[in-house]
């Protein structure tokens, strides 16, 4: 069955164009739920800002990314990535080695 890890570690194909990083790492991805024993994943993220221009080529990736974990998960139906907005994304929100690629301390 397919795992959040797993899932997470797709993610971090998805790169926002305008920045150059995985959306895992920038602190996109707020939530992960493996749901209906690996049929469904269900994702909560955001982008960087409501008017980033990226923003529909990198929620299609992603789920493109996830969704080709059904050439190994059979059982993988649907991925659905829901867009939120609370926590607002600031760069706190990014890992230590992102923070650290961008110049943030």
């Amino acid at each position: 069955m397919v795992t959040e890890e797993m899932v997470r570690a797709a993610l971090k194909n998805v790169v926002d164009p305008e920045i150059g990083l995985d959306i895992v790492n920038l602190g996109l991805v707020y939530r992960i739920d493996v749901l209906d024993e690996g049929r469904v994943v269900d994702i909560d993220m955001t982008l960087t800002t409501p008017a980033c221009p990226a923003g529909p080529q990198i929620l299609d990736q992603a789920r493109r990314e996830v969704l080709a974990l059904q050439e190994v998960f059979k059982n993988l139906e649907d991925v659905r990535i829901n867009l939120v907005w609370t926590p607002f994304w600031n760069p706190s929100l990014m890992s230590e080695e992102a923070r650290e690629e961008l110049g943030f301390f």
